[in-house]
């Protein structure tokens, strides 16, 4: 996924196949063939993904490529697998006041969360508490907007809180920058949210019998927390994602050992009051070990023919990210769109310029710069300054980095960045299968009991009525 493998040819047309396919069957196939896909999945996956790599070692003979998808998966589920990990050595438990006020502000601390946690760790954390808080009139619009908002749109405001963002971060866009540029959209679409919420749940509660009223405006512990020393541990991981990021595998070590702690250290009843299993993340592991693999050759075509794609604005980057985002996993769509932007506005001069200046320690910073980039590689180059210093000082950065760099330290094409990042979290919202935890919610909504729409009924009554003009109000006030 390096720039520098936009200088070959493009891989074959067919290789492309095993990706849209294997995408299709993670959209479709639990809905229409469930039983089958449950037993099969890993032999569809590992399959096609040993397909692809087979190709890229004997046919394009690119094993480079093959190695840095893989150190770049390995980072990948480090960090999803470890979350979920000490997530479920997080015990939470909520009694007492169950009013539209006070899960409003249940939801708005789960979408806070979501950005520590992720969004798969604090959606398995937060869901039984949600569920058992609300049991006296729990309904469909309490699972559904817990996936808006704690699924989904909360966690756009760090690496950590979206799978999408976590890869863009391994891509090379800093962490913090995320917050700094996506924290007015994240605040927009989540207050619209919240308040659609609080109305709909009002108008539910008001509906409720008298003694149900009263159960839920009852006095007493509304809060309890058990596992604590799992706090640590994220903080551990936290930190090993920020700072260990330059010690070839430290970083993995460290969130890996943390998960490790956690889970031997969990006492048991904690994991048994969470149902904690390794299904969940079994399953994402599994699947994304075939994403990545597939999905090499549609970025290598993405970079080569972005040039057609002509010079879109960011409404376009937005919307489309955020529509396939919809209808296929938000976290591979991010990177295609990525690798479109980096196609479509790096050109092979301006990286060659860049690693000059990057080999020199910028000392040609004022002679060498030339052509009509010239200023926004001077941008380029303060923002490795700022971002990145300790690579610049030991001349490590690698080409795709150096392509982020010129994106984000440009007003306009960082602007892109900001639109498929909110595109890809926000809209991976709109069906059970745009992002991992939703189906994941629905499934343990419905082992207690609870009543949750179809795969359409959750399109037509809740993401086009509360969704959709969310997501409108965001384009029009950031994108258009």
């Amino acid at each position: 996924m390096m720039l520098a493998a936009t200088a070959q040819a493009p891989p074959a047309l067919w290789t492309i196949t095993p990706f849209v396919v294997l995408l299709g069957l993670i959209a479709l196939a639990p809905l229409y063939f469930g039983a089958w896909w449950a037993k099969h999945y890993p032999k569809v996956a590992l399959g096609f993904g040993s397909l692809i790599s087979l190709y890229y070692f004997f046919v394009r003979q690119d094993a480079h490529m093959i190695l840095h998808t893989g150190q770049e998966y390995l980072s990948f589920i480090a960090v999803i697998g470890s979350l979920y990990v000490v997530s479920g050595g997080i015990h939470i438990n909520v009694r007492g006041e169950a009013t539209p006020l006070a899960n409003t502000i249940f939801l708005f601390v789960g979408a806070l969360l979501a950005n520590v946690l992720g969004t798969t760790g604090a959606s398995m954390l937060l869901i039984r508490p949600w569920l058992r808080s609300n049991k006296y009139r729990v309904t469909a619009h309490h699972v559904v907007f817990f996936i808006f908002i704690v699924s989904n749109v909360g966690g756009c405001l760090t690496p950590m809180g979206d799978p999408p963002l976590y890869l863009g971060y391994l891509k090379g866009v800093p962490f913090w920058w995320v917050a700094e540029h996506c924290w007015p959209m994240w605040a927009v679409a989540l207050g619209l949210l919240l308040l659609m919420f609080l109305i709909v749940d009002t108008i539910n509660f008001r509906r409720a019998p008298a003694p149900v009223q009263r159960e839920h405006t009852r006095k007493g512990d509304w809060f309890q927390f058990d596992g604590g020393a799992n706090v640590f541990l994220l903080g551990v991981i936290l930190a090993a994602v920020l700072f260990a990021n330059q010690s070839l595998f430290l970083r993995e070590g460290l969130i890996v050992g943390a998960a490790a702690l956690s889970y031997f250290l969990t006492p048991k009843r904690i994991h048994e009051a969470n149902a904690f299993n390794w299904h969940p993340v079994t399953e994402v592991a599994i699947l994304f070990i075939g994403i990545f693999a597939t999905m090499m050759p549609a970025l290598q075509m993405l970079a080569a023919r972005a040039g057609d794609l002509g010079h879109p604005g960011p409404a376009m980057f937005y919307w489309g990210s955020g529509i396939l985002s919809s209808v296929l996993d938000n976290a591979p769509t991010y990177l295609c769109f990525l690798q479109a932007i980096l196609g479509t506005y790096i050109e092979p001069d301006t990286v060659s310029q860049l690693r000059h200046l990057v080999e020199t320690g910028g000392r040609d910073l004022a002679t060498f710069i030339h052509g009509p980039n010239a200023q926004g590689i001077r941008e380029t180059f303060a923002a490795l300054q700022r971002f990145h210093p300790e690579q610049l000082a030991a001349r490590t950065i690698s080409d795709e980095e150096l392509g982020i760099a010129f994106l984000i330290g440009n007003a306009q094409f960082s602007h892109f960045i900001t639109a498929i990042s909110t595109g890809a979290v926000f809209f991976g919202a709109n069906t059970y299968i745009g992002n991992g935890p939703n189906f994941m919610v629905k499934s343990m909504a419905d082992q207690q009991g609870v009543h949750t729409p179809s795969f359409f009924g959750y399109v037509v009554r809740f993401s086009f009525p509360f969704m959709l003009p969310t997501l409108v109000v965001v384009w029009f006030c950031f994108f258009r």
